[in-house]
């Protein structure tokens, strides 16, 4: 038989026979009124489950993960504020639906029921997930919450600490608020919770405010394997900066008790507490699990026997709160409710289009205070004894820092955070002297974890600020790629523009580093940045297009909420010459503060018609120092600078190839996965104009002599334009 109905048929015939488990007395400031309201809750989670299961048996619901078992979860909800952002474990139905009570004028049931149906009116996702979540009720929306949300959790509680000090313009958060945090047992051996978990103590270990509360909800088993009896408890009682708690999960009243203390612990003192909570789970992990495949039938039973519901009916009958026939009526009646809400959301809308269902990939614009820059004398304060030299000619990380300087000064918000990027400046000089300049609040040298560092910066993004994270390899970014992925850039879609990561993450990479690193400091491979739906790479190539790019990004974060990448290319942060030694060929001077370069605006070079080469990054200073090259074998070329990597600028592209008689690409990227491979394909679609590409191998990049062997140089760039101009 289905598990599912066995418990709720078990739960009618052992409360009409007041056949209830033993357990501890009722005990704790929990009162009667609060305590039934709980039990309601619980009573309309469970409910919710079974009308879930059965809107999939006819088809009209969808994959879900119940939270029956999870319901003592409602005690904790009882015990924060509905000011408090809670990032949901995906068994905390009991939570919302407790918080839903704290906050007027909700209607969860019906909420939820339409998120379950996948209907274009759920008010959460707009029907393209069933997710836990609602802005109303300060829960932003978690998809698959296997440890990928706790280092934001983490960066959303650093940030109510920052705003008091630098307080964003879209703040959120009050600043007595908390961050909640839940999460299972096997999610806890997850290296993403143990990175977050470590951020946090290190961070309060430092006495910086971290007011955080991680709750981990054991009940003892992920999916089918097992957590060893103790390991939770003997894996957190000591960790270093975060005090434990423990309660049973079952009990309302201990659950709401311990609640309270590890509350009230973590807002007064504003450090991380851990609260390990037991539970148990009932029915199998999600979808058509059955868990009489990998659990013996007498553990199953063990476990049904235990139903926290039956607890709970106990606990309020020993604290005269509510007779068992009262707590048996008020869980037929929610059963009956859920079952006619059930019935009337099937019959709502649902999405039915690719446009419906990417609508909400990019989030929506927001209003922000006008600037105009920061004024003279702020300038004059800010950039010291480097303000003559504004307007020499620079290399290009010398104009990103005065960039960087500029953007500070204009937008407080703006807040860096990486390895080394504050005291020492980063590893190339970047954001040398901005620390003096803004001080360590605004630019956080991290610990040395790419996870906590992408954390850090979407959890204050989530609270008003303008994080601008630096990575300090490309390579590195792989170690935390689904922080960008499966967080930040699903966050609008699951939410259906609700919710947003508005942040600029600079990212130092590609290749051509002589002899540093090979492939872990040269990685010339961007397919998992530009494979993200919503995320905008950026890639400049010189220092003035740097800058102006630079503040476009900055803008689009913080007036559209975008997600941006800004790539810099490490081996043209310091280079001078371009065709002769000292010819200062590639330096610029630094743009005046309000200049910038659009989203989609590619820069083009020449107007030659026998050659168009497109390119980008080291691969347009390689096309430029071919020009010569190319003029003496007779080939008048254009370079076009596509600059913005995705989405791809086809409209802007095409009309710089306009007139062009051949195209050439010349692209640093792999030839598999690499941007050639969209580039080829736009043009073979919508122009009759021969294309060949150069690309890189498919190889990982070697130290040493051979740094460049297997990417694109001038001779080979040199050799496929004289191949297409003959082949042509």
């Amino acid at each position: 038989m289905d598990r599912a109905l066995i418990v709720h048929e078990t739960f009618l015939r052992r409360v009409a026979m007041t056949d209830l488990p033993q357990g501890a007395p009722p005990s704790g400031p929990l009162g009667p009124e609060q305590a039934v309201a709980l039990f309601r809750a619980q009573c309309l989670s469970r409910a919710l489950d079974l009308q879930s299961r059965a809107m999939q048996k006819a088809g009209q619901g969808f994959y879900t993960i119940g939270s029956s078992g999870h319901e003592g979860l409602a005690s904790v909800a009882a015990a924060l504020r509905p000011t408090d952002m809670a990032f949901l474990h995906y068994r905390d139905a009991a939570f919302q639906i407790a918080r839903a009570n704290q906050v007027p004028g909700q209607s969860i049931a019906w909420d939820m029921l339409l998120s379950f149906a996948a209907s274009s009116e759920d008010p959460v996702s707009g029907g393209r997930h069933k997710v836990l979540g609602s802005r109303a009720l300060n829960i932003p929306p978690q998809t698959s919450t296997i440890a990928s949300h706790l280092p934001k959790a983490v960066g959303t509680a650093y940030s109510i600490g920052a705003a008091r000090r630098h307080c964003p313009e879209h703040q959120i958060l009050p600043d007595d608020a908390i961050v909640y945090c839940s999460f299972g047992d096997a999610s806890a051996n997850h290296s993403t919770a143990q990175g977050a978990f470590n951020t946090a103590g290190w961070t309060a270990y430092q006495s910086i405010p971290m007011p955080i509360l991680f709750v981990c909800e054991d009940n003892g088993i992920g999916i089918s394997t097992k957590t060893p009896d103790g390991w939770i408890a003997a894996g957190f009682r000591s960790r270093p900066g975060i005090s434990y708690f423990h309660a049973n999960g079952l009990d309302i009243y201990e659950t709401f008790r311990v609640s309270q203390e590890a509350v009230a612990y973590v807002r007064t003192r504003r450090r991380p507490a851990f609260l390990h909570l037991k539970t148990i789970r009932l029915y199998g992990h999600a979808g058509a699990d059955v868990p009489t495949t990998y659990l013996s039938k007498a553990e199953i039973e063990a476990e049904e026997a235990n139903d926290p519901l039956l607890h709970s009916v106990r606990l309020l009958d020993q604290s005269g709160a509510l007779s068992p026939d009262q707590a048996l009526a008020i869980y037929e009646e929610t059963h009956a409710r859920a079952a006619r809400i059930a019935a009337e959301v099937v019959t709502r809308p649902r999405l039915t289009s690719a446009a419906g269902v990417m609508a909400s990939l990019i989030p929506p614009a927001r209003s922000c205070r006008p600037t105009n820059g920061a004024c003279a004398q702020a300038r004059a304060e800010g950039f010291g004894g480097d303000l003559k030299a504004l307007d020499d000619q620079q290399p290009l990380s010398r104009i990103l820092n005065f960039a960087l300087t500029d953007l500070m000064l204009e937008h407080p918000e703006i807040v860096m955070m990486g390895e080394d990027v504050g005291r020492k400046g980063g590893v190339y000089g970047v954001t040398q002297k901005l620390s003096a300049r803004f001080g360590k609040d605004r630019m956080i040298d991290t610990l040395l974890d790419e996870q906590a560092i992408l954390g850090l910066a979407i959890g204050m993004a989530q609270n008003g600020f303008i994080p601008m994270p630096e990575i300090q390899f490309l390579a590195y970014l792989h170690n935390a790629e689904d922080q960008l992925r499966g967080e930040a850039a699903t966050l609008p879609f699951f939410s259906d523009g609700q919710y947003s990561n508005p942040m600029i993450v600079r990212i130092a990479g590609l290749g051509y580093q002589k002899g540093f690193g090979g492939h872990f400091h040269n990685d010339n491979s961007v397919a998992v940045l530009r494979d993200i739906p919503g995320l905008i790479l950026a890639c400049p190539s010189t220092g003035a297009d740097a800058a102006k790019m630079l503040r476009e990004c900055v803008r689009l974060s913080r007036e559209e909420q975008r997600l941006v990448v800004f790539l810099e290319p490490i081996a043209l942060y310091s280079m001078r010459d371009l065709h002769t030694d000292k010819d200062g060929g590639w330096m610029t001077r630094y743009p005046a503060p309000g200049e910038r370069i659009p989203l989609g605006e590619v820069g083009v070079h020449g107007q030659g018609d026998d050659l168009a080469i497109v390119t980008f990054g080291n691969g347009h200073y390689l096309s430029r120092k071919s020009e010569p090259a190319l003029k003496a074998a007779g080939i008048d070329c254009r370079i076009i600078d596509l600059r913005w990597l995705s989405p791809l600028p086809e409209e802007s592209l095409l009309q710089a190839v306009l007139g062009a008689k051949r195209i050439l690409i010349v692209d640093e990227t792999r030839r598999s996965g690499g941007v050639a491979e969209s580039l080829m394909a736009l043009f073979a679609e919508r122009t009759d104009v021969p294309v060949a590409r150069e690309v890189s191998q498919d190889s990982f990049i070697a130290t040493g002599p051979a740094y460049a062997a297997t990417m694109p140089s001038i001779d080979s760039i040199v050799a496929a334009a004289k191949e297409l101009v003959s082949r042509a």
